[in-house]
């Protein structure tokens, strides 16, 4: 897999086992197998979402809630929050007196993620510290407006869809972490088979916040489900007898137990990767790349070059992928200014090129390479094949006869354009001048049907 970033952290999970297959899916009850594919085909449209962290880390400005787990260093350095952990943790469950962001935060955030082409917008509903954006009835620790519905409302009034990520881990509620000051590790602080009881009440817990979130808040387009060493066999949550009944409520939603492998991991999500050609998943997939560094907001945090972001776009609808791209709000519900600009660049170049994004389906692997040998990101739907030429300066000619495309091409014009259909001849496609002062250029391709 190519990496996105130069560095890999400690929160990145991967899968254990064999996870499941589109054969195993097919394996289901028919009406369970056609609403599964119904929910894959809406998915595989959007193309483009956004996965917003927002808590108390956004008032701390740390890596999310990561620095609470003794055991994940990582997350402390170059520089812990506090200099001991005593502190830290002290200091971060306080954070829940500081951070008290305007509901109609997302109201702001709605018309700029629109604008950027955002198809999909996931909110944490909470993090691994266990803080929730929305009045659980199941915890006092929550925050004192219901942002996750203002987020979702926000949302579908701007024509996205909302989705709900929610850790399955819960590093403030006794029955996952005790408050014994001893140190801990991601995972809950005792063996969940010496104490079924205790286990249990977490169990209860976490299905009681699903209900919520799931019949709340009206359809949610995914319940992202983050915190994958919850949920195996040392920490078993029951989903085999609690997701069917959330799904009687949610039947358009997409369940995501991200690196579970099960039944109820209906796309996978490559955490800051994109696949190689040879190692798609076989699944429906996205690809989830920060803004920055890091997916909560960071003070002075390292955003990556908009170029950078857009080739990785193109390489993962190429691949057939979506792309969820993450961003971090500030503690007051604003969002960085760097953050915007990338995504008004995003809006931008979409608006000329969308066309050959959206809705399009991955070509056969010799075209994608042949494409890629001539510096070409190509997608299709059912008109047109779409081409992205990726060189700083585009070449003056392309040669259409060795992409080996498995329809013959009518007319090319360039998306976005009114000017007249490119010239061909002899499966030659000459490329005006003016085209090389775009970045990433989009051609449309009409399909004409082999007789």
């Amino acid at each position: 897999m190519h990496m996105t970033t130069s560095h890999l952290r400690g929160d990145i999970e991967t899968g254990a086992g064999r996870p499941w297959q589109p054969a195993d899916f097919a394996a289901l009850p028919a009406a369970e197998y056609a609403a599964v594919r119904k929910r894959w085909a809406w998915f595989q449209d959007q193309k483009i979402g956004v996965l917003l962290h927002w808590g108390l880390y956004s008032t701390a400005g740390i890596v999310e809630s990561w620095q609470l787990s003794d055991a994940d260093g990582w997350a402390r350095r170059p520089h812990a929050w506090r200099p001991n952990m005593t502190q830290l943790k002290h200091d971060y469950w306080h954070l829940a007196e500081r951070f008290a962001p305007p509901a109609a935060a997302p109201q702001t955030w709605a018309p700029l993620l629109r604008q950027a082409g955002s198809r999909y917008a996931i909110l944490t509903t909470k993090h691994h510290d266990g803080y929730t954006l929305y009045p659980t009835a199941a915890s006092s620790f929550h925050a004192p407006t219901d942002l996750f519905g203002a987020f979702t409302a926000a949302m579908r009034a701007a024509g996205i869809t909302p989705g709900a990520y929610y850790s399955k881990a819960d590093w403030h509620h006794p029955d996952y972490w005790r408050p014994d000051g001893q140190p801990k590790r991601r995972s809950a602080d005792y063996d969940p088979a010496s104490d079924p009881v205790r286990w249990q009440r977490y169990v209860a817990f976490v299905r009681d916040q699903l209900k919520e979130i799931t019949t709340r808040y009206g359809p949610l387009g995914m319940l992202w489900l983050d915190a994958g060493w919850v949920g195996d066999a040392r920490e078993p949550l029951g989903f085999d007898q609690l997701m069917p009944t959330i799904q009687e409520k949610q039947p358009h939603m997409l369940i995501v137990d991200r690196t579970m492998g099960t039944r109820w991991e209906e796309y996978v999500t490559p955490e800051r990767q994109i696949p190689a050609l040879a190692d798609r998943p076989a699944l429906p997939w996205e690809s989830g790349i920060p803004l920055a560094d890091n997916w909560g907001y960071v003070p002075h945090d390292r955003y990556k070059d908009f170029s950078l972001l857009l080739r990785s776009i193109l390489q993962v609808v190429t691949l057939g992928g979506n792309i969820v791209l993450g961003v971090g709000p500030k503690a007051d519900g604003t969002l960085p200014a760097p953050a915007q600009r990338r995504l008004r660049q995003l809006g931008g170049w979409l608006a000329v090129n969308g066309a050959g994004i959206y809705g399009t389906r991955p070509l056969p692997p010799a075209v994608i390479q042949a494409a890629a040998r001539q510096h070409l990101a190509i997608t299709q739907d059912d008109t047109a094949y779409y081409l992205f030429c990726l060189r700083r300066t585009p070449p003056r000619q392309l040669d259409l006869a060795a992409l080996h495309l498995p329809t013959t091409v009518g007319t090319v014009t360039r998306l976005g354009s009114t000017a007249p259909p490119l010239r061909t001849a002899n499966q030659r496609l000459f490329l005006p001048g003016t085209l090389r002062q775009a970045r990433y250029p989009g051609l449309r391709l009409t399909k004409i049907e082999r007789s």
